[in-house]
């Protein structure tokens, strides 16, 4: 508790096995949620490693804090790039300095926009670029940030949702952008359909397969919008992760949607149950909802696992 003569104080966590815990650290630092004012705790086969938001799976345990030091600026990681918060070329240069994975620092000049989910950066130290690469789960992404939207933030869902698939499913990836669920899901299904509506996206993503040698993904450049109009048998299970607008699709990925499977939908909400409506309106299935991560004051990222249920079958 704060206080305490030792510096310790109640924080977020997660529980990982002593023999994995190295390997979740370094997740954990890619995803640019590990707490490192914070000094890891084990405790038996368990090691309690200290995260900056409540994440899926994080609970509340005590942990002691490190010596003060020189923090670095606010910033989250992607690949060899920090995008920082603030306009601070000096604090850039610092972060640059203090990592020696980094090429670039930037900053966002605009929010996501536009129907290509992209935002403008500015370069505030290192490399005049936003190209980098991804290593995530042994898999690997080349990104652009400038010409497609990626997040790192979700490489634990990713992985969870690869862990309750059955081999040899159908999966449809309405949102692909670069490819990072496609890719990952390609691990297990027997086929993945990747759609988006961003060329650039679409290029990468066709590049990101063959890096990471998945040859049972189908890219699509298309609207997810016409996706029922060219006759796709049914899926097994539909990824729709467009946070700002994938609530109004979910007629769309429920008619794609074989009966009995699975529509994963990301939004972005301000309520406990805002989606549920919408997701009322199309099956009378299970309904599963998750805090992913804290995106606002206010509003959070959250997940909900339907299961495709038709009234009357």
């Amino acid at each position: 508790m704060a206080g305490d003569p030792r510096g310790s104080e109640e924080q977020w966590c997660l529980a990982v096995p002593r023999r994995e815990a190295e390997a979740a650290r370094r997740r954990l630092i890619e995803e640019g949620i590990l707490d490192r004012r914070r000094k890891p705790r084990p405790e038996g086969d368990v090691v309690f490693l200290p995260v900056t938001e409540g994440i899926a799976g994080a609970v509340r345990c005590e942990l002691e804090t490190f010596p003060e030091r020189i923090r670095p600026p606010r910033h989250e990681l992607v690949g060899g790039i920090a995008i920082m918060q603030d306009d601070d070329p000096k604090g850039a240069e610092m972060l640059l300095a203090s990592r020696p994975s980094l090429h670039t620092v930037l900053l966002p000049e605009s929010s996501v926009e536009g129907e290509y989910r992209t935002r403008r950066f500015r370069v505030l130290a290192g490399t005049p670029t936003t190209r980098t690469r991804v290593i995530e789960y042994g898999l690997r992404f080349d990104v652009d940030l400038a010409l497609a939207y990626f997040s790192a933030r979700l490489a634990t869902e990713r992985q969870r949702i690869l862990d309750v698939m059955e081999e040899g499913e159908r999966v449809l990836d309405m949102f692909a952008g670069v490819g990072p669920f496609a890719i990952t899901l390609a691990g297990k299904a027997g086929v993945v359909f990747a759609a988006d509506l961003n060329p650039a996206a679409v290029h990468l993503l066709v590049h990101n397969g063959a890096l990471n040698r998945r040859e049972n993904i189908i890219p699509m450049l298309a609207d997810a919008g016409a996706l029922a109009r060219i006759g796709l048998a049914p899926f097994d299970r539909v990824i729709m992760n467009l946070p700002l607008a994938a609530p109004q699709f979910l007629e769309t990925a429920a008619g794609l949607c074989r009966d009995g499977g699975t529509i994963h939908l990301y939004a972005l909400q301000e309520e406990e149950g805002e989606c549920l409506p919408r997701i009322r309106a199309v099956t009378a299935g299970s309904v599963t909802e998750r805090m992913v991560r804290t995106y606002s004051p206010g509003k959070w990222h959250a997940v909900y696992d339907i299961v495709v249920e038709r009234d009357g079958t």
